[in-house]
């Protein structure tokens, strides 16, 4: 059993380096101010603030993107999501296009495409090296049968492939059923949260033999607003789709909540809690309801508010307790550190985004360079907290919105309006725009967004979804 497999682990330095098992919690529209570990007083978070006083806090942890679906791309690939076509997320608002003989084409159904095929994901990558995967919730990386998880890395998945349904009725609001478990519609009684946080335990308590990746990407808190334990809740429509209040909030926060309790909960029972290494995030800033304090502005921005996110991550068998650090991350960074983890490269700097090797099979894609780094080493040195770059888009035929953050520098260029410079160690809330006194620093950051938008479109893109 498993124990005994722990104790031996302890007791013989051959068997020091065994993988750990990685569990990735992802809140949905989760606001930066909502746990109780961010200054939140209104909304009860015991379990996930448990993962910050045994784990680490982010301070300066940011989304890939303002939306869903480009965040969750940049953490399946460890890559900027540009790089494969998805700009903005999946559903009735977007703009997507194929390449048709080197033209963008338009795509007029909106359930059409999905993560390309010829992407890595890292639930294939850690597959391949042993590891048992698992995905349970929000998928929003493609509706058809070819994108299922089933089809991507994940041995079992259940879940809803869409952005948003009922939480009751697991349907769109247009009658679109959205419910599989693997790549079968099936009907289920019960709030989608429960539903989640019911299948994740039932996968750590199958999986005690072997290192498992649990992938927990939930639905809530995104719209409809449905509080639990009310399932004689409307059907959601078009028009009630943003009808909520706090309290609602607060309720669909607190059952995400309960499910992180149940999942640190059975990894006790089976005593498998010192070897996991336990992520809560979100895929971008709160939305209507939520506390984003101190940052300025929401979901769909590339303004502090839609972009900045909580970050906890706990492995009692090798990260600090309590320890809170300023050391800039993304999404994306995780692909890169579940993979260290998993498949260690032969030798080579793991802190520095690098190619990872992946089995080779027939018929499969090459590897491509991680745009992420391995965040154990920053978080394991006492040394200062390494400066880096990120970059943010919003390319809209109607929006445009840009960013760079590097160090403490941010500049925002938000529909051409006028040039936005901001010092986020002074000014987190962005209300000073100091591009007037420090021109070479806004001129230096335009730059290198520049430079890098460049690369982005460059990218060999079969897809092109904004």
């Amino acid at each position: 059993m498993r124990p005994l497999l722990l104790l031996l682990l302890a007791l013989c330095p051959a068997f020091s380096a065994a993988p750990p098992n990685i569990i990735f919690i992802l809140a949905d529209d989760f606001g930066y101010g909502d746990l109780g570990c961010m200054g939140c007083t209104d909304i009860a978070t015991p379990n996930i603030d448990r993962l910050a006083a045994e784990g680490v806090k982010f301070t300066d942890f940011y989304a890939n993107a303002p939306v869903c679906t480009p965040t969750r791309a940049g953490f399946i690939t460890g890559r900027w999501q540009q790089r494969c076509g998805l700009e903005f997320a999946f559903g009735y608002q977007v703009e997507q296009f194929r390449r048709v003989n080197g033209e963008w084409a338009p795509e007029k159904d909106i359930h059409a495409l999905g993560l390309p095929l010829g992407e890595i994901t890292l639930a294939q990558k850690l597959k391949a090296a042993g590891y048992a995967t698992g995905a349970f919730g929000k998928w929003h990386l493609g509706f058809k049968d070819e994108y299922n998880p089933v089809n991507r890395g994940f041995d079992e998945y259940f879940g809803e492939l869409l952005g948003h349904a009922d939480f009751y009725r697991h349907a769109y609001y247009d009658g679109t059923y959205a419910l599989r478990d693997g790549l079968q519609p099936v009907k289920r009684e019960g709030y989608f949260t429960d539903l989640i946080n019911e299948r994740a335990v039932k996968f750590i308590r199958d999986h005690q033999t072997r290192p498992f990746f649990l992938y927990v990407p939930h639905l809530a808190v995104h719209a409809p607003f449905q509080p639990p334990d009310a399932p004689e809740t409307p059907m959601v429509t078009k028009e009630s789709m943003h009808h909520g209040s706090r309290a609602i909030y607060k309720a669909m926060v607190e059952r995400i909540d309960l499910g992180v309790g149940m999942i640190l909960a059975e990894l006790d029972k089976t005593g498998l809690a010192d070897n996991t290494l336990v992520v809560f995030s979100s895929d971008n800033g709160g939305e209507r309801y939520s506390r984003n304090a101190p940052l300025f502005h929401h979901k769909a921005t590339v303004w502090e508010g839609g972009i900045r996110v909580p970050c906890l991550m706990r492995w009692p068998a090798r990260l600090p307790k309590g320890k809170v650090t300023s050391q800039m991350a993304i999404t994306m960074d995780l692909h890169a550190t579940f993979l260290a983890l998993g498949v260690p490269p032969s030798g080579g700097n793991t802190s520095q985004a690098s190619t990872v090797a992946f089995p080779a099979k027939a018929g499969t894609p090459n590897e491509k360079p991680l745009d992420g780094i391995d965040l154990v080493p920053l978080l394991l040195s006492d040394a200062k907290p390494i400066e880096r770059t990120f970059f943010w888009r919003i390319d809209r035929s109607n929006r445009k919105q840009k960013a760079i953050r590097h160090g403490k520098w941010k500049y925002i260029n938000d529909g051409n309006t006028m040039d936005l410079l901001f010092d986020l160690d002074a000014d987190i809330g962005e209300r000073m725009n100091l591009g007037y006194q420090h021109p070479e620093v806004l001129e230096d950051l335009k730059a290198r967004l520049k430079t890098w938008e460049a690369e982005m479109d460059a990218s060999v893109r079969e897809i092109w979804v904004r």
